[in-house]
């Protein structure tokens, strides 16, 4: 697990970065000036989905099926702020939405697939995140953390469980050499990084003010695919040793990568949680994994099932490779970081 000291001087620069907002301005002025303004953007890793209260609650007439929850980075980074106020108060927009690609970020608008309490005709299309977020010229900072779904990592994750149920299949080797018609992965890689410029210039140019700021995705695959039972849903389940090893060079390294060379390209911070997340992937024991596995612990509205995926076999709900409530506090961490040093820059 990750070692206390650091979280101690995590909280120690916190602090200070706190303290040091406030003595630049005039004594009695942090509770008049107006808030900051930080917008959350974003798919599933960052609305949270089955970590912590739904965010509207079950129940409100406000849910949209995005599945933002309590307890993912942006609610608990806004509850480190109200603690410790970067010189003044930060008010958070949060429209993040599960399944979200680079382009519900700011061209196409999304229909939510939350298997919770859906409606009866289901999901109402919500519109693009910049939108929803209201960015304009008073926004702030603004947070990012998109991208996986419009490869798509977790249709990847299903077809390599599908080649592992095979003793001949390979998915490195279809989406290397794929059927013709179908893009290969450096293709989709190519294009993730074409969107992903429109989207920052999109945001750039709604946000015109805004400290932008993308967070890349965490350690969700171990460094030796080797790691993993075969046997157990609660981690990998059949996606060959291989293809985990190729999954994280190949695909989540990879993606990572071209999210920070588009960011550094913008002149945008780039927060990286794959480096300290490590270690703490899907298959390791459960005290020590940050990332839930295929299926895993999840709070009791989540479900338990996704199409022919039935988690309940093994007392579990269909965590899909999400995170938990510590890949969420350590995402929480250095995010909350980046956002002091940008509102101080």
């Amino acid at each position: 697990m990750r070692h206390p000291v650091s979280r101690l001087r995590l909280r120690a620069l916190t602090v200070g970065l706190a303290l040091a907002a406030s003595a630049l301005l005039p004594a009695g002025s942090a509770g008049a000036a107006d808030p900051y303004e930080w917008a959350a953007l974003g798919d599933s890793y960052t609305a949270g989905g089955f970590v912590g209260d739904p965010l509207p609650a079950l129940g409100d007439p406000a849910r949209d099926g995005c599945d933002r929850t309590s307890d993912a980075y942006p609610g608990l980074v806004e509850r480190e702020l109200e603690e410790f106020p970067p010189g003044r108060a930060v008010h958070l927009t949060n429209v993040s939405c599960g399944n979200a690609t680079i382009k519900n970020i700011a061209t196409e608008k999304q229909t939510p697939i939350s298997p919770v309490q859906p409606p009866a005709g289901g999901w109402t299309a919500v519109d693009t995140q910049i939108k929803r977020a209201g960015l304009n010229a008073e926004t702030d900072v603004v947070t990012i953390g998109v991208g996986g779904n419009s490869l798509p990592f977790g249709g990847m994750l299903l077809k390599c469980l599908e080649e592992g149920a095979s003793a001949t299949g390979s998915c490195r080797e279809h989406y290397t050499n794929p059927p013709e018609g179908e893009e290969s992965i450096q293709q989709k890689l190519d294009r993730v990084q074409d969107e992903y410029i429109e989207m920052l210039a999109a945001v750039h140019e709604a946000a015109p003010n805004a400290k932008v700021i993308t967070v890349g995705y965490p350690a969700v695959l171990p460094e030796d695919g080797s790691d993993c039972n075969r046997l157990a849903l609660t981690e990998l389940s059949l996606i060959k040793h291989a293809d985990v090893d190729w999954l994280r060079e190949d695909v989540l390294k990879q993606l990572n990568h071209r999210i920070q060379q588009v960011t550094n390209f913008f002149g945008d911070r780039y927060v990286d949680v794959y480096s300290s997340s490590m270690g703490h992937d899907a298959c390791q024991p459960a005290e020590e994994k940050w990332v839930e596995g295929i299926c895993g612990d999840a709070a009791d509205y989540w479900t338990t099932s996704v199409g022919a995926l039935n988690c309940a076999v093994v007392g579990k709900r269909a965590t899909l490779v999400h995170p938990n409530a510590a890949g969420y506090a350590n995402t929480a961490a250095h995010v909350e970081r980046a956002i002091r040093i940008a509102l101080l820059s």
